[in-house]
């Protein structure tokens, strides 16, 4: 089975978002954690984190890019556990018994994300529409065997078309690898 963790190509996340989440953490969607926000109001590194953000599990951190990885059923049950954790401690969920109902809800819907070989990088883009929150999100898949990872070592290879702002990746790529003029 695949699972999604965070990864820090860069060290943008950390005064990108309030708290960054620390490279390795489990993650999740972590859309939920806006429930109950006023999104069209949301301002600086609140409005990032709705933006484009993956909630790091471990740390509430959030990532903005996540890898898949490689996981055992094991991971996975620690992941729903320490989910279901969080959702009682920090965003009011009753009991560990609705929170685990609802963090197995979420962990599956990061495995659907992961249908992808591993070490494949995953963006979101989230935004309101119709009064709806909508995810979508983009693959960036290595160039080569090329370790470490460095941000510009990933090539966009498909993904939906997003709402609102956005950072074209390959461009950038292309523009780093040609050098200055």
């Amino acid at each position: 089975m695949k699972l999604i963790r965070t990864i820090r190509l860069d060290p943008s996340d950390t005064f990108v978002f309030e708290r960054a989440a620390e490279p390795g953490e489990w993650a999740v969607s972590g859309a939920f954690a806006f429930w109950d926000a006023d999104t069209e109001k949301l301002e600086g590194k609140a409005r990032s984190a709705f933006r484009g953000g993956f909630l790091g599990v471990e740390s509430l951190g959030w990532s903005t890019l996540v890898q898949i990885v490689e996981a055992s059923a094991a991971d996975r049950a620690a992941l729903v556990e320490r989910l279901a954790q969080q959702l009682v401690a920090s965003f009011g969920a009753p009991d560990l018994a609705t929170a685990r109902a609802a963090a197995q809800e979420e962990v599956a819907f990061a495995e659907l994300l992961c249908n992808h070989p591993a070490d494949t990088l995953i963006a979101v883009h989230r935004g309101l529409e119709d009064g709806a929150v909508r995810e979508a999100f983009r693959t960036l898949h290595p160039r080569g065997d090329k370790k470490p990872m460095r941000a510009f070592s990933f090539l966009e290879v498909e993904g939906e078309e997003d709402v609102g702002e956005q950072v074209d990746l390959v461009a950038l790529a292309e523009t780093k690898s040609a050098g200055p003029s």
